[in-house]
């Protein structure tokens, strides 16, 4: 060896005699080990800390919730264990399977158009239980007014409709379990034109309102289920929490839902791999955009859509605008549904996974959810966004399963019927009332007082025009039958009314003490509360009116007490 070599001729000349194979074979590994990471793949963590059993799924509710102890503790899947598909051990994968694969099961929808007050058109997209049981039946039969089968109403994502693959699944496993589905799609969405100038956004609650009120004007007799996904159930949430009772669903389920708008578009542009996802919803709503440019490019910017680069551009240059929010963040707060959670009144399932790329674990309202007894969030370790792949073959959602197993047991058991009668006091209703403008009182079994407004008299009177025109436009045949039918009743009502006129001092007793127990205990709290506001304007008072008080005390006892009291 020459000693005039410098050691970095010589370390060269060591790394030439390393074949190339074994620089590629370090290289690959290099990015393996970068793509692990970058995608967040938990494959080797799942085999060490669970042994590819998965990791438990953690229920989060309401301490001594009647909801849990009568529907949730009887679901298996929601006290299981969730399994990623091992060759989709990441977030990232399964939320990029799930767009452009998904493995949807083939169906066709019977497709129905609804057609708002404001000139808009909705798709309405059904999947009915004969249509997956093998049944012949013609594509122009429509379902029974009196049919008794549950409707589940399902909203999709952004910018998604009845054709994404995630809504295929879970349409197809609800309506093999003899659900009824009925997707409906966004405004311009599903093959459908924009109609008018109302476009939807993550907060548009009119469209589900006017949706679900149509099924139960159409189908009395069908318990009503929802399901959102995504934008869908933020949209869903923030309606169950503004109409609160006065709804005519009994359960709903929220997948993956973006609770907080602000936070998740802060957290889609924290990291690159989000950047992303941020670029991938732009294109599409671009594209959304796109459809209905002769809309949009009169009631937004379209110069600025076209240069949108993420999907705060395009909510600011055209959501916003179509929307008439002043800001765009005064558009994500007011619509995020993390803030209507606690007035939801009605039975719902939220599931969220801690690896969401686009809906944040940081944007899940806990606390709001723990305190709501009406509420079952479920959370997963891992499942992506809409993903939960599971098994070999990635032929199932795990989300669509447990779904599924919770509206089943949800209408299977009583719970609902005993949730509806607890919002509805059996209280009478007086023939007169001096107090026609103020609200009514209404005392629940739980001494609960709550007040009810005109609206409930608003929708008593929609549910009975849309019983007449039940009645108008059936045929001639159960018309006669009708009119028998009430004929009979009108007579029964007439000697009920006799033997009514009279009530013995039982009945009247029976049916005021409950009243007048609940008046007792309303009198008992007002006077605490009166003592207690007493006791805290003392309290609260005292330096200004003590000083004021010893001041006068002085003056007038001057000549009457010793200097030394006095002060002097």
């Amino acid at each position: 060896m020459d000693c005039s070599d410098s050691p970095y001729d010589l370390l060269f000349k060591s790394l030439s005699l390393i074949p190339i194979s074994h620089y590629l074979l370090g290289f690959l590994l290099l990015s393996l080990v970068f793509l692990y990471n970058f995608l967040e793949i938990h494959l080797f963590r799942d085999l060490i800390a669970t042994g590819f059993r998965g990791h438990p799924v953690s229920l989060t509710f309401a301490s001594g919730s009647e909801l849990y102890e009568a529907v949730a503790s009887k679901c298996q899947i929601l006290h299981g264990r969730y399994l990623a598909t091992s060759w989709l051990s990441s977030p990232h994968l399964q939320t990029a399977f799930l767009s452009f694969f998904g493995r949807p099961p083939v169906f066709s929808y019977r497709r129905q158009l609804f057609h708002t007050s404001d000139g808009g058109t909705i798709a309405l997209d059904w999947l009915v239980n004969s249509d997956v049981m093998g049944v012949a039946i013609n594509m122009n039969d429509t379902i029974r007014k009196d049919d008794k089968t549950p409707i589940v109403v399902v909203i999709p994502g952004l910018t998604s409709d009845s054709a994404s693959a995630y809504i295929k699944h879970l349409a197809f496993k609800m309506a093999k379990s003899g659900w009824n589905v009925v997707v409906s799609n966004h405004r311009g969405l599903g093959g459908i034109s924009v109609t008018s100038d109302c476009m939807y956004n993550a907060g548009w609650t009119e469209d589900i309102r006017k949706i679900v009120d149509h099924l139960h004007c159409q189908y009395p007799e069908a318990p009503l289920f929802a399901v959102g996904t995504s934008i869908g159930a933020n949209v869903l949430v923030k309606y169950l929490g503004e109409d609160g009772v006065n709804i005519p669903l009994v359960g709903a389920a929220a997948i993956c839902s973006t609770w907080d708008l602000l936070i998740c578009d802060r957290f889609i542009n924290r990291k690159l791999v989000q950047k992303f996802y941020d670029k991938a919803l732009t294109i599409g709503l671009q594209g959304y955009a796109q459809l209905h440019q002769p809309i949009l490019s009169r009631l937004a910017d379209w110069e600025g859509i076209k240069k949108s680069r993420s999907v705060r551009d395009f909510d600011n240059y055209a959501t916003r605008l179509v929307g008439k929010y002043e800001t765009v963040d005064t558009y994500y707060r007011r619509c995020s549904s993390a803030s209507f959670v606690g007035n939801v009144s009605v039975p719902l399932l939220c599931i969220s996974t801690l690896d969401d790329p686009v809906c944040t674990r940081e944007a899940i309202p806990w606390d709001e959810c723990k305190a709501n007894k009406n509420i079952i969030l479920a959370t997963t370790k891992h499942g992506g966004h809409l993903g939960f792949f599971e098994g070999l073959t990635a032929k199932s959602l795990w989300w669509v399963k447990a779904v599924d197993e919770f509206l089943n047991v949800l209408h299977s058991t009583e719970f609902i019927h005993r949730k509806k009668e607890a919002q509805v006091s059996p209280l009478p209703v007086p023939l007169e009332s001096s107090i026609d403008q103020g609200p009514y009182v209404n005392v629940t079994k739980d001494g609960m007082v709550t007040a009810i407004g005109n609206k409930q008299t608003n929708m008593e009177e929609e549910e009975e025009l849309c019983h007449e025109h039940t009645l108008h436009t059936e045929k001639d045949e159960d018309k006669v039958s009708v009119a028998e039918t009430s004929g009979n009743k009108s007579k029964e009502r007439t000697h009920s009314k006799t033997e009514l006129s009279q009530p013995s001092e039982h009945d009247r007793s029976r049916v005021t003490a409950p009243i007048k127990r609940r008046m007792d205990q309303l009198s008992r709290y007002s006077r605490k509360s009166i003592w207690l506001l007493v006791y805290i304007a003392i309290v609260t008072t005292w330096p200004l009116v003590g000083s004021a008080l010893l001041l006068t005390l002085k003056r007038k006892f001057k000549n009457v007490l010793p200097a030394a009291l006095l002060g002097r």
